[in-house]
């Protein structure tokens, strides 16, 4: 018996070794690391696997911001979409003002953001947010090295989608949901104006076209797409048979028409855009 339950013990050990990437040593290590270079500058550090979180606010505030935004948001989106951490151990930066936001994207990173709000730097293993503007960009931003970690060829459409969606969320029966938000009223001034394009061309679209060509209506028909399936139960059916269809399906629009059942999908865009047009912030 006493050699079933070591051998028991010992599968159990190394199937958690294979999903937990880095131990809590690691984490700590790192975390202390950071006290080290930040000494005397005002920082507090916190652990929050799979991120180490940095802030210049009070310690009381950012422990508050990494257990009810970060740690929050990751359990929620671990428990609907995503199995795999990010690889490697990820700095989340909270600049408490525009100022620090800056100064600090210079001195660290020696980027000038482009973003008042933060961005995602994979190269630095950072998440870099000026915190004053809120909380959801930061929910946005957790949402791409997940995807980065367990979707790696996700086309920028889907990426974007579900972390503008989250952008403006919540919590409904134990899940999180993302609720309409200041993206709206573009996307409603672009249908009146027919400047919405097909999904097809949507979800067809490159990288390099998404964030380039109309980048302000691609990411709120993506958001608005991902949350018309959210509203009709959809969309983490949608996130999983994406995935496995990857392959053959690398933008995923025939996994739309199969999740919506639809054969039509111009008469669908006329529904979808009338549901936009009948929703408010």
């Amino acid at each position: 018996m006493l050699q079933k339950i070591f051998f028991i013990s010992i599968v159990l050990f190394s199937f958690t070794q294979i999903f937990a990437k880095h131990s809590d040593a690691e984490f700590q290590k790192h975390a202390e690391e950071l006290k080290i270079k930040l000494k005397n500058r005002g920082f507090t550090v916190v652990v929050e696997k799979p991120f180490v979180v940095i802030g210049d606010e009070s310690a009381e505030v950012v422990k508050r911001r990494s257990l009810n935004t970060v740690k929050w948001a990751v359990d929620k989106l671990k428990q609907d979409f995503f199995t795999k951490d990010p690889e490697n151990i990820l700095n989340i930066w909270l600049f408490k003002d525009e100022i620090s936001y800056r100064k600090h994207a210079k001195e660290f990173f020696g980027e000038e953001p482009d973003t008042p709000y933060g961005y995602y730097s994979s190269a630095n293993k950072a998440l870099v947010m000026n915190i004053a503007t809120g909380g959801g960009t930061l929910v946005h931003e957790i949402v791409h090295p997940f995807v980065e970690a367990n979707f790696p060829d996700c086309p920028a459409w889907f990426n974007e989608g579900l972390g503008s969606l989250f952008e403006q969320s919540g919590e409904e029966d134990g899940h999180i949901v993302g609720y309409t938000n200041w993206r709206l009223a573009g996307l409603q001034r672009a249908i009146r104006q027919k400047n919405v394009p097909e999904f097809q061309t949507l979800l067809s679209t490159s990288d390099r076209q998404f964030y380039t060509a109309d980048r302000g209506t691609n990411y709120s028909q993506s958001r608005y797409l991902l949350f018309y399936l959210q509203q009709k139960g959809l969309l983490v059916k949608f996130y999983k048979d994406f995935y496995e269809n990857r392959k053959t399906d690398p933008t995923g629009y025939k996994t739309l028409q199969k999740t919506l059942d639809e054969k039509n999908m111009t008469e669908f865009q006329k529904r979808w855009e009338e549901f936009v047009l009948n929703l408010v912030f």
